[in-house]
C-alpha cells in the first residue's frame, strides 16, 4: 500500500478513542455501564476477522497491522465489553475499508441518549450567572440525540436525530422566544439514506440539502456503518418532502466500493447562490444546478485531499481553506488556498505562519485535525487549531492584505480537533475546544479580536468532546447548541453590535394574507456566514429573515423568504428576496425587521391585511 494510504489507515487508532470516550460519557451520565449488545455468534466472527487481520499483519498489511496492534494494547487496559466495542469497529474497517484516501469513522454509539432530565435542574455551580439556557422543552424523545442544528428561511430550526432518518422542528413561541420554543417532526429521510457526519446547507431558494455521510444507519436501525457515502437528498420545507440527489458523476469511483464518495465532507453556497460540494476523499469538487439536480466539475489546482479542511467564505467572495496534508504529509506544512469562482480553481493563500492541523504522531500517528474558522467583522478570519505536538495554535488571516500571522495557543492542552465555533452580534466568536483528540472536558472560549478568555460552559461539559458540538446563530443573536445528546443549550452573548446591521431599502407599507413580496436593502446576508465546524456538518445563516412583530398583541411571526439575490457576505451590494405571508398572519399595524446572522435592521412599519 501506498505511504499516504497507510497513513489513513493509521487514524483508526485515534477514532476508536472516540468511541471510548463517548461510552465512557454515556456511563457517567447514567451512573452505569451501557453494554453494546453483541452476542457471542458475533464475537467469534469479530475474532476470526481480527485473527486474519494478525495474518495479514505478519504479510505486511498496515491496516491489520494498526488493527492487531491496538487490540492487543487495550486488551488488559479496558473493560471486556468495551474491548468488543473496539474490536468489532476495527473488523468493521478490516472488512470494508476502501482502497485509497477514505475517512475513517468517528465512532458515535447508537445507544439512546441519557434521559435524566434531573441534570437541568441541578446544573454545575459558576461563577456569576450562566450565560447558558437550557430549552424548557427538550427532545427527549431523540433515539440518539440532537445534531446538524440548521435555521430555515422561515425562522424554525430543523435538528436531525443524531444517524437516524427523523428530523425534528423547533418552532419559537409567540414571544420569538426559541428557549420556550416546541417540537415537531417533519419529514424522514429515506431509510436507505440516513446519514452521520455529512455537509448541509440552506439554499437561496429555501430548501435544504445535506450530501454524502461518513456513516449509514443500517436498515434496521442497529448500527452505523462507514460508508462514505455518496448520496445526498434535498428538503422542501413547504411540501414537507425530501428529494434524492444523484452524485457528481465524474467523482471518482473507487474499485473497493463500486462507487464514488462524497462522505463526511465540506459544502458552501458561493455568492451567486451556487452550491459547492466537496468530496471528502479526493481532491474534487462540484457545483450544483439547483433547479435541474445536476452537477458542474470545479476546483482545478486543488494541493491536497479534501479531508478534515473547512471552507470559508470571504467578503471578496473566494473561498478561504487551510490544507490538512492528508496525503500529502509534510511535518511542517502550513499551505493555505482560496478557491476563485470565477476561475473555478484553487491558488495558494500563502502560509499560515503556524502549524493549524494536527501533524504529531508522524504519517502514521498523525489525526490531521482541524478546527473551524469565522469571518469576523473586522475582516479577519480567525482560524482554530488542532496540533497535538505542544500547544494547540490559533491564526488570523487579514481579508485586506491577504495575510496570515499567528494568534494566541489554546490554554491546558486544549484544541479543537472537529468542533463548532460561532460569531456573535458584539464580535467575538464563541468556541468549542477540548484536549487532545476526543477527549474530555469541554472548555469554551471567546476570542474578541484581542484576548482569548475562558468562559462558563453547558452542564455537560465535563463529558463532552469537542467533536460532540454543534452551533447555530439564531435570529435573535443568541447560539443554539446540540452535543448528542438531548439537552439543547442556548448561549446568551453580551450585549452589542459590531457592525452589520441590515438597511432596508425597499419594503411594501401594506401586505396580505397569502401573498408574496418583494424586499430589497443591504447587509441582508451578514458579515459571515455564522456558525462553522468544517468538513462534518455546516450550519451558515448568511441569509434574510424577515420577522413581524404585531404592535397591539407583541406576537413574533417569521415568514418565508426564499430567492435571494445573493449570498456575498460582508458586501454593500443591494439585495432583494421574497417573502410569504403566511393565512395565519395575525392582521394589524406591525414592525417589519430583516435579520441576517442574529442582527436587525431597523423596523419597517406595515400593515397586515
Amino acid at each position: 500500500m501506498k505511504a499516504a494510504h497507510v497513513a489513513r489507515l493509521a487514524r483508526l487508532v485515534f477514532h476508536l478513542r472516540k468511541q471510548v470516550i463517548t461510552q465512557t460519557r454515556q456511563s457517567a451520565r447514567t451512573e452505569r455501564f451501557v453494554s453494546p449488545q453483541i452476542n457471542h455468534n458475533k464475537m467469534n466472527s469479530i475474532r476470526k476477522i481480527v485473527e486474519t487481520a494478525d495474518v495479514e499483519r505478519r504479510n505486511g498489511s498496515a491496516a491489520a497491522r494498526l488493527v492487531v496492534a491496538f487490540s492487543r494494547g487495550v486488551w488488559n487496559a479496558l473493560p471486556q465489553v468495551l474491548m468488543q466495542l473496539l474490536c468489532f469497529s476495527a473488523a468493521v474497517l478490516v472488512a470494508s475499508h476502501p482502497a485509497l484516501g477514505q475517512t475513517l469513522p468517528k465512532n458515535h454509539p447508537i445507544a439512546h441518549a441519557p434521559k435524566d432530565l434531573t441534570r437541568y435542574n441541578n446544573r454545575p455551580s459558576l461563577r456569576g450567572p450562566s450565560p447558558w439556557t437550557p430549552l424548557a422543552n427538550q427532545p427527549v424523545f431523540l433515539v440518539d440525540g440532537a445534531a446538524n442544528p440548521i435555521l430555515l428561511t422561515d425562522g424554525t430550526v430543523l435538528v436531525q436525530d443524531a444517524g437516524f432518518p427523523d428530523w425534528w422542528k423547533l418552532t419559537p413561541d409567540q414571544f420569538g422566544s426559541y428557549v420556550n420554543g416546541t417540537w415537531t417532526q417533519v419529514s424522514s429521510t429515506p431509510a436507505t439514506y440516513s446519514p452521520l457526519y455529512h455537509s448541509s446547507a440552506v439554499l437561496p431558494d429555501g430548501r435544504m440539502i445535506i450530501e454524502g455521510g461518513e456513516y449509514l444507519l443500517s436498515l434496521d436501525q442497529t448500527q452505523l456503518i462507514p460508508s462514505w457515502t455518496e448520496q445526498g437528498a434535498i428538503y422542501d420545507p413547504v411540501a414537507n418532502t425530501w428529494t434524492m440527489v444523484a452524485p457528481p458523476p465524474f467523482f471518482t469511483v473507487f474499485r473497493s466500493l463500486g462507487r464514488s464518495t462524497i462522505g463526511d465532507a465540506q459544502s458552501v453556497v458561493l455568492p451567486n447562490g451556487t452550491y459547492m460540494q466537496a468530496d471528502c476523499c479526493t481532491d474534487q469538487a462540484a457545483l450544483l444546478d439547483a433547479k435541474t439536480l445536476t452537477w458542474t466539475q470545479t476546483g482545478a489546482g486543488k494541493f491536497d485531499i479534501n479531508d478534515e479542511e473547512g471552507w470559508t467564505l470571504l467578503p471578496n467572495g473566494k473561498v478561504l481553506t487551510v490544507d490538512a496534508y492528508v496525503g500529502s504529509y509534510d511535518p511542517s506544512g502550513r499551505n493555505s488556498e482560496l478557491y476563485d469562482p470565477v476561475t473555478g480553481a484553487w491558488s495558494s493563500a500563502s502560509d499560515t505562519q503556524v502549524q493549524l492541523w494536527d501533524s504529531c504522531g508522524g504519517v502514521n500517528g498523525a489525526s490531521y485535525e482541524l478546527g473551524p474558522s469565522v469571518l469576523r467583522p473586522d475582516g479577519t478570519v480567525f482560524y482554530t487549531g488542532a496540533n497535538q505536538c505542544g500547544s494547540a495554535k490559533t491564526a488570523i488571516y487579514d481579508t485586506r492584505h491577504g495575510s496570515w500571522h499567528a494568534g494566541p495557543s489554546f490554554p491546558n492542552s486544549n484544541a479543537i480537533s472537529d468542533g463548532p465555533a460561532a460569531p456573535e452580534p458584539n464580535g467575538n466568536v464563541l468556541m468549542m475546544a477540548s484536549p487532545g483528540v476526543g477527549n474530555t472536558p469541554v472548555t469554551f472560549f471567546e476570542w474578541d479580536g484581542q484576548h482569548l478568555s475562558q468562559i462558563q460552559g453547558t452542564p455537560n461539559a465535563p463529558f463532552d468532546s469537542s467533536f460532540f458540538g454543534n452551533m447555530l446563530v439564531l435570529p435573535t443573536g443568541q447560539i443554539l447548541l446540540t452535543d448528542f445528546s438531548d439537552d439543547i443549550e442556548i448561549y446568551t452573548p453580551a450585549p452589542g453590535i459590531a457592525g452589520g446591521v441590515p438597511l432596508v431599502s425597499v419594503a411594501p407599507t401594506n401586505i396580505s394574507r397569502g401573498k408574496t413580496y418583494s424586499i430589497a436593502g443591504v447587509g441582508f446576508n451578514g458579515l459571515s456566514q455564522g456558525a462553522a465546524y468544517g468538513d462534518d456538518a455546516q450550519a451558515a445563516t448568511n441569509y434574510p429573515l424577515v420577522r413581524i412583530t404585531n404592535a397591539a398583541t407583541g406576537h413574533v411571526q417569521y415568514f418565508r423568504t426564499h430567492d435571494h439575490s445573493s449570498m456575498a457576505v460582508a458586501a454593500n451590494d443591494l439585495v432583494s428576496t421574497k417573502f410569504d405571508v403566511p393565512a395565519t398572519a395575525e392582521k394589524g399595524a406591525a414592525r417589519l425587521e430583516v435579520i441576517a446572522n442574529g442582527i436587525a435592521s431597523t423596523p419597517v412599519n406595515v400593515t397586515v391585511r
